[in-house]
């Protein structure tokens, strides 16, 4: 079966690479598989001289369709969407803009208890901007008829959402429940969110880690699976999207900001919509944890079990602010047990959900300074490996970035332009990646990567952070960074 899968990978790379051939008039000069995500499509990356594209195969034709007909009309609208280069509709290739490897996901700070920065709120904001105009100017015209796999979200669109949550979650976790009262409270439930107009366009996954940055502007990818539905679901699955954890005052931050906005386009009775915005909130996260129950618990991919605790927490807090909704009592009862009970999988011994498990692998990634000599790795393995970023251009020898560190968004505007320092990236990303994969099915727990710079400011730290969001978007491992200069920096007592 193995071998089945490596002679098909191989296949599906030959058909980019030639659609790639045709289109560019030569070959690729290398192609290296993407980490896939929770679909069947496969995504490549594709070089010519200093210019990358992005290949993919996606056997699902429809699927493909309603993704070019989007794209074109997003286009048209100058919404921020990768363009269509060439496609092959016989084997079902395209190839499209690459937006690089920084994902909004990949930006934020990953702690508990942690407020975002300035720079993120900004960022979210200019997301939430692009959301309204996705869901209001660009549903103007679009044919909802070509929508896949549903043309809106409809009752049978909640159904299928809602079944998936009960047999892909309940069933499989061992969470009690009568079927007959909680179908009842379903098309309850489904009453209720039908109130809602929904003559809109709905992104369906609107969520931090199909939001691209690109030169500090948010791109947007993976929406083929949009329909005609309501303004609230979408901010729903951004505010309540489970690991990016955004503080909760943060999230009303956003909802109200989000409400102003909207309110420009479209008439907005504010507190109707934050009811039915936690209505939807409800829906997002059971679909969500369906989800994580069908690709952690059937499919066994791990990734997706990491999500978890940040639903449970989410729920914990609805309940704990009485925000489900009063018409549904025995699915809150439901997911009252839930927040409570420790959901396992698996029918031999069952596998539990909740946490990744302790030996799982961490990569530490640091940045330091040449003057202060390389750190010591205190790890125990005694590997890893230390990138030398002195010969990439300086944004510390510039007065305007003298103050400012790898970490700030100016410094990573300059840097993001350097053509230089994109291809040393590459090759150390080239480099760390298959360590990483071979640490994983070996069963290894710790691998260091460290960067360094004159003075461990701007180039290292820049590195060190593209690199940590890079592993955590695309790995199920433990990610620690640590920056060895930081109480040096300009500001820093």
């Amino acid at each position: 079966m193995q071998t089945k899968h490596v002679f098909m990978d191989w296949i599906t790379e030959r058909l980019v690479s030639d659609l790639f051939a045709g289109w560019y008039g030569e070959p690729p000069h290398k192609i290296t598989p993407m980490p896939a995500g929770g679909s069947n499509r496969q995504y490549f990356r594709l070089w010519a001289k200093n210019y990358t594209v992005v290949g993919a195969y996606n056997p699902d034709t429809r699927e493909n369709e309603a993704f070019f007909q989007l794209t074109n009309h997003f286009h048209s609208l100058g919404l921020p969407v990768p363009k269509v280069l060439a496609k092959d509709t016989e084997t079902n290739c395209y190839l499209v803009t690459d937006l690089g490897d920084t994902r909004l996901f990949s930006l934020l700070p990953h702690k508990e208890n942690i407020d975002f920065d300035a720079h993120v709120m900004s960022l979210y904001q200019r997301v939430i901007d692009h959301l309204v105009v996705f869901q209001t100017e660009a549903a103007k015209k679009i044919d909802f008829s070509i929508c896949y796999p549903r043309h809106a979200f409809d009752e049978q669109s909640m159904i299928w959402d809602l079944n998936y949550f009960k047999y892909y979650f309940l069933k499989i976790t061992g969470i009690h429940f009568d079927e007959q009262g909680l179908e009842e409270d379903f098309r309850r439930f489904i009453q209720l969110l039908s109130k809602s107009p929904a003559g809109y366009f709905m992104y369906r996954d609107f969520q931090s880690r199909n939001i691209m940055i690109r030169e500090d502007n948010p791109w947007f990818i993976d929406y083929q699976g949009g329909r005609k539905g309501p303004l609230e679901y979408d901010i729903a699955s951004l505010l309540f999207d489970a690991k990016a954890n955004i503080p909760f005052h943060q999230r009303e931050e956003l909802l109200s900001y989000y409400m102003d906005k909207a309110g420009e386009k479209v008439s907005i009775r504010r507190e109707t919509f934050r009811r039915s915005f936690y209505d939807f909130v409800v829906m997002r996260i059971l679909q969500a944890l369906g989800t994580y129950g069908f690709r952690g618990g059937v499919e066994k991919k791990k990734f997706f079990l990491e999500s978890l605790p940040y639903a449970l927490n989410n729920l914990a807090w609805l309940d704990e602010n009485q925000l489900f909704p009063k018409e549904t009592p025995y699915l809150n009862r439901i997911l009252k047990n839930i927040v409570q009970e420790k959901p396992t999988l698996g029918e031999d011994g069952r596998e539990e959900i909740l946490a990744p498990p302790d030996d799982t692998l961490t990569v530490r990634i640091g940045s330091f300074s040449y003057r202060n000599g390389i750190p010591a790795d205190n790890s125990g393995h005694g590997g890893g490996f230390v990138f030398d970023c002195r010969a990439l251009p300086n944004p510390g020898r510039e007065e305007r970035y003298k103050s400012l560190t790898g970490k700030h968004h100016d410094v990573i505007r300059f840097l993001n332009n350097e053509p230089n320092v994109a291809a040393f990236f590459e090759h150390a990303k080239n480099l760390v990646e298959p360590a990483v994969e071979t640490y994983l099915e070996r069963g290894f727990s710790s691998l260091t990567v460290s960067f360094g710079c004159t003075g461990g400011q701007h180039r290292s730290v820049y590195c060190a952070e593209k690199l940590a969001g890079h592993l955590r978007d695309n790995y199920e491992i433990n990610v620690i960074v640590q920056h060895f200069e930081e109480s040096n920096w300009p500001g820093r007592s």
